[in-house]
């Protein structure tokens, strides 16, 4: 999975896009000016190919939401779970309604998917996760988790968790350091993993690793391990959807070597797709050195996460009376903190 450089395709993007390596876009603020050109970007990557390629984007709410102008503004998962604290179904319904939101809007702009929810565990140390996370209780995670996910479904969308095995713990963030989690394995399972189980149980479509090494248990990160990938998350918990390494661009990344063997590390481990982001020169060293031929089951997983039924447009969801209540819902999320879209 790539990026594309602006707001339109260019050549070089199209170049890329159509070698038989790639099966998906991932979209960034940069790739949008507007709902309209959005609309026109993602059909045109629909026309580059046959199956289309997967269109996916970073869009949790928050501090994390690449599409605003036009788009309801979803709060931080965080105000969920201060709303869990008080009342709990209340919760519950809003998160479901945020995913709703999520996905009907962005499926009525051609995006397949987003790389959401964050499944981590809020210990007040992290600086990348913050309040991207729910709670720091597995209770509130899970079932908030469950609720967004629901939404999400209603509106055309596989949800992605993410980052397996637990990023919340760390202090570094893996987009600029490497993360070193010195926890043992039971800790760990007892705890994080807990949410990703729960998820699992309930169907969860597809997980992202972290760029987190755990030495206690391997000392590969999460998404080039086979032993978290395998032993752990396919065998242990029975996890039989898709999984998308974090961006290899990343600074959690580089321990694995250059890109090409990161790529290699992240599908040997067990990823079915990778994701490099923000870097056209690797991609075209990716693209010109690796070899992999993709198995049917992998091909199989990640036809799973087109998105499904025929969306309504942003007019026919305007116009539909609980989704403007939705709407009017989430717009009042936070508002009483005073922190409303925060970082």
């Amino acid at each position: 999975m790539l990026d594309v450089v602006g707001t339109e395709l260019d050549a070089d993007d199209i170049r890329r896009l159509q070698h038989p390596l790639v099966g998906g876009v991932i979209l960034f603020a940069r790739n949008y000016e507007s709902p309209a050109q959005l609309k026109a970007l993602t059909a045109s990557i629909h026309q580059v190919r046959q199956p289309p390629l997967l269109i996916a984007v970073d869009h949790e709410g928050g501090r994390v939401q690449r599409f605003k102008e036009g788009f309801t503004r979803i709060p931080p998962m965080r105000e969920f779970g201060k709303i869990w604290d008080k009342n709990p179904k209340r919760a519950r319904q809003l998160a479901e309604e945020a995913g709703w939101i999520l996905a009907a809007e962005l499926r009525a702009h051609g995006v397949d998917f987003s790389f959401t929810p964050v499944l981590d565990m809020d210990y007040g140390e992290s600086q990348v996760i913050g309040n991207r996370a729910f709670h720091g209780n597995i209770q509130a995670i899970s079932e908030l988790s469950f609720s967004l996910m629901q939404g999400l479904k209603k509106g055309g969308m596989a949800a992605v968790g993410k980052h397996f095995p637990g990023h919340g713990f760390v202090v570094a963030d893996s987009h600029v350091a490497i993360p070193i989690d010195e926890r043992s394995f039971d800790e760990i399972a007892q705890a994080d993993m807990q949410p990703f189980r729960q998820l699992i149980d309930d169907g969860l479509p597809a997980i992202m690793p972290a760029h987190v090494i755990y030495p206690k248990v391997d000392d590969k990160p999460a998404g080039f391990s086979e032993r978290w990938l395998q032993k752990v998350l396919r065998q242990r918990l029975e996890f039989n959807g898709v999984i998308f390494s974090d961006d290899l661009s990343m600074e959690g990344a580089v321990v694995a070597g250059n890109v090409t063997q990161r790529a290699l590390a992240a599908l040997n481990a067990g990823c079915d797709m990778v994701l490099l982001c923000n870097r056209p020169d690797l991609a075209d060293e990716l693209l010109e050195s690796l070899k992999w031929d993709i198995s049917g089951t992998s091909i199989a997983r990640l036809a799973r996460m087109h998105g499904k039924h025929h969306p309504l447009d942003m007019v026919a969801l305007r116009e539909n009376a609980d989704f403007t209540h939705a709407v009017h819902q989430i717009g009042q999320v936070g508002i009483a903190e005073g922190d409303f879209f925060t970082a």
